[in-house]
């Protein structure tokens, strides 16, 4: 068994995605923790304990390992480990704002890739980084293993992930509507709710810290196009929750609409899709948005978030759903959202997230099939 620690460790990298908003949360909430880069080794480590080849991890002082970066944030809310919960308890503020979360993960991350990994000061930084501190245990001169990432990342989320000379421009259309949605909240009040985050400014800032506001291109961009979001991420890497007395809007604003639009339009048929050709046993899929054809991999993952979307609804009392629904048909989030009804991924068929181990990550039926990663290298 691994060492256990006095404290938290949570493994990652500075410039990981999933790790900035898990480091984020931490931080904000005031929990006891040390910070460790995470190596090959590391990660090897981790993906012994939870099933899950991926980082952000975080090993607790009571021995237990917690994957998943949204898991980890509802544990911890669960638990109390702030004053106000970062989750929304009220309807149907809670169900949208868990939405924008899912859709600032998973929607933004192929924006966040291209820009890293398309343009060559970008590529030429993190390559040289990740090769030098990830794959510090990998033996090989530092030019070669920076050549290796480089390739690897740009085969897997650049090729490997729909991202084409033709798709590019709409890819970083993600990146720039999504800048002007935030600039137009950000400028009237601190947060995304108010005076205080809450959890769909932890699903924004995964990106926007580790990925837009410090790869050159991205980062200038908002530096130029988005001066409030540039602030706001700074604000929110230096909020504790013991220090926050603004409070969180009761109602769902209606600056939100055009982030809400977009899932109903981009995100919600994306996620629909896939889940229909992950039912159809298929590798890629087709899908059309706003013009674009994209090939696009199917994202087990990304079919165990619609799933879990889909059983919260169901789980909701008779008069939340409706109000849940008046808001998301409103939207036009509703009826791509139950477009491909109630698949199975087969990710963690007990409900055991974010304490996962290599026997209960996949039902019996997936293993059989391979245990794939659900991210990885600088991923969840």
């Amino acid at each position: 068994m691994p060492d256990q620690p006095t404290e938290a460790v949570l493994y990652g990298l500075d410039l990981s995605y999933f790790t900035g908003k898990v480091q984020a949360y931490l931080r904000y909430a005031q929990i006891p923790h040390r910070f460790q880069d995470m190596c090959v080794g590391d990660m090897r480590k981790a993906a012994a304990q939870t099933g899950m080849a991926q980082m952000p991890a975080v090993h607790l002082p009571d021995g237990r390992w917690m994957t998943d970066s949204s898991a980890i944030i509802d544990w911890f809310d669960g638990e109390g480990a702030t004053p106000v919960p970062v989750i929304p308890r009220q309807q149907p503020l809670r169900f949208l704002s868990l939405l924008v979360e899912d859709y600032a993960d998973e929607w933004l991350w192929r924006p966040a890739l291209h820009y890293r990994w398309s343009y060559t000061r970008d590529a030429r930084l993190m390559g040289h980084r990740i090769a030098d501190e990830m794959m510090r245990d990998v033996g090989g001169p530092l030019w070669l293993r920076r050549v290796f990432i480089t390739h690897r990342q740009r085969a897997k989320y650049l090729r490997g992930d729909g991202v084409t000379r033709e798709t590019a421009p709409h890819v970083e259309s993600i990146y720039l509507r999504n800048l002007d949605w935030l600039e137009a909240i950000l400028t009237k009040r601190d947060f995304l709710l108010g005076g205080r985050p809450t959890i769909a400014d932890f699903g924004y800032f995964a990106s926007m810290f580790r990925h837009f506001s410090i790869d050159p291109t991205p980062a200038r961009i908002m530096r130029d196009r988005a001066p409030a979001v540039h602030l706001w991420v700074a604000r929110m890497w230096a909020a504790r929750a013991g220090q926050m007395t603004g409070k969180v809007l009761a109602d769902t604003p209606t600056d939100w609409a055009p982030i809400l639009a977009d899932i109903g339009a981009s995100y919600m048929p994306y996620l629909a899709a896939n889940a229909q050709a992950f039912n159809d046993g298929r590798a890629t899929f087709e899908l059309a948005l706003e013009g674009v054809r994209y090939t696009l991999p199917v994202n087990r993952y990304r079919v165990w978030r619609l799933q879990q979307m889909q059983a919260d609804y169901d789980a909701l009392p008779t008069y939340d759903a409706q109000s849940v629904r008046d808001m998301l048909e409103a939207a036009g989030v509703w009826e791509p959202m139950w477009r491909t009804a109630h698949p199975e991924s087969g990710f963690d068929p007990d409900h055991r997230l974010p304490f996962l181990t290599p026997a209960t990550a996949w039902a019996p039926e997936a293993r059989k099939r391979g245990r794939p990663m659900v991210h990885d290298g600088e991923a969840r």
